[in-house]
């Protein structure tokens, strides 16, 4: 049973699956004037508890305002420090840490948009090549002449979608999180749904069906109406499950399995997945909904949806993580693609990944990244590199300060709380002391 939306005002459609917001907060940590420096790890090592941090931890969860909370920071290629509180679910008695299984959502899209930067260096596509060549019913696209409008009134494409506007939402296509009118209910029609929260009957909480299979997804994607033109503005969308087929398409391999074996393994990563084993339910965890304050189980571990089969590798907002896995897909990126010494992905692929992507046609005015830069699946600014998901999740990288940070927990909505502008902040106060002391 896919996501759709809450009735009860607590909980708004836009924000399931929404990408986060780390912000000016996460500017602000990339532009901390630590640099990328040898004494960074000596800093970590002379202040190891992160204060901050724990503090918003203690919190949240001493507060009983999330069932657990577990921290990631490192520093360059050195282990992380964990600072985890809580339980699996509430009055479970299991502890959370860093190798609980969280529901990442959209910071899913990070990763997909890595494995695309993987099949650019490697030739397999180009990032300004018209998807169209290797998806051919994306040819001949209309656009809606009002967003959110008639569905009828239509005009063609005035340039075809490329890949590199599917990595950064410049592609004009919609989301059924964002959409209202016909063309969101055209998207629930068709199955363009990339997106889980239960399969139990919780009352308020609808469910769009997403179509089985990725070809099919992509199929019933290109016979619906763009919202926007192509590379004209950033606008949160089904952008990067689309790449997802595209990826398969290109790389001659399930979408799921190229994931596996170009980032996972190599990587290190042994606890991510689009659907979690029967054998690791036992470190799994409940996402809940904030509802009047309280919170109420959305998702219990043991009758999960993440258990069953996904209609398709949603590239979006699919997988589930642990925090110790994630810090992994990260601190590869901050060696520039390489990790434990093993090459994942060219420094070239890494650098042109987590840079601004944005076309120059293409605004952010009025958008969530208004004055920012995004790059492959994730926000761009100031030497950082990162975004969050729709329940809670947060992670970022900063080039500048050789550092690496993910927050995981879980809860729904993710503006009920300020964890993705509250994160980076704490993070950034601790640095600021640690450079005091």
């Amino acid at each position: 049973m896919a996501y759709r939306e809450f009735d009860a005002p607590e909980i708004s459609r836009r924000s399931l699956l929404r990408g986060g917001a780390w912000l000016t907060a996460g500017a602000a940590l990339a532009a901390a004037p630590m640099g990328r420096v040898g004494f960074a790890q000596a800093l970590s090592e002379a202040s190891p508890a992160w204060p901050h941090v724990q503090a918003m931890i203690d919190k949240y969860v001493g507060g009983r305002k999330l069932a657990n909370m577990v921290a990631a920071l490192g520093w360059g290629e050195a282990e992380p420090t964990y600072l985890a509180r809580g339980d699996l679910a509430l009055g479970s008695g299991k502890r959370a840490g860093p190798d609980s299984l969280y529901r990442i959502y959209s910071m899913t899209k990070p990763i997909t948009g890595m494995a695309a930067m993987i099949l650019i260096d490697e030739g397999k596509l180009g990032l300004d090549q018209p998807i169209a060549e290797i998806l051919p019913a994306f040819s001949n696209m209309m656009v809606q002449k009002t967003y959110d409008g008639s569905v009828t009134d239509l005009e063609p494409a005035e340039r075809p979608i490329t890949v590199r506007q599917l990595l950064t939402h410049t592609a004009g296509l919609g989301y059924g999180i964002v959409q209202k009118g016909p063309i969101r209910e055209m998207y629930a029609k068709y199955g363009i749904s990339p997106g889980q929260v239960s399969r139990l009957p919780i009352p308020g909480l609808g469910r769009d069906e997403a179509i089985a299979g990725l070809d099919k997804f992509a199929n019933n994607l290109a016979r619906l109406p763009l919202v926007l033109q192509p590379g004209t503005k950033w606008s949160y969308s089904v952008g990067l499950d689309l790449m997802g087929r595209v990826i398969e398409v290109a790389s001659g391999m399930p979408f799921d399995e190229y994931l596996r074996t170009a980032i996972f393994e190599p990587t290190g990563m042994n606890s991510t997945w689009f659907r979690v084993p029967q054998s690791e339910v036992g470190r799994f965890t409940t996402n809940y909904g904030i509802l009047g304050g309280n919170l109420l189980p959305l998702d219990p571990a043991g009758a999960s949806v993440y258990l069953d089969k996904p209609a398709f590798p949603f590239g979006g907002a699919g997988l589930v993580s642990s925090a110790r896995d994630y810090d992994r897909f990260l601190t590869m990126l901050l060696g520039y693609g390489m990790i434990d010494g093993r090459r994942v992905m060219s420094e070239a692929a890494v650098k042109l990944g987590t840079s601004n992507l944005l076309p120059e046609t293409a605004t952010t005015k009025g958008t969530w990244i208004d004055g920012q830069g995004f790059g492959a699946g994730g926000r761009v600014q100031d030497g950082a590199y990162g975004w969050g998901g729709a329940a809670g999740t947060v992670a970022l990288v900063s080039y500048k300060a050789g550092l690496r940070a993910t927050m995981m927990t879980q809860y729904m909505p993710s503006e009920a709380y300020p964890i993705h502008e509250g994160f980076p902040k704490a993070v950034m106060a601790d640095l600021a002391a640690m450079q005091g002391a």
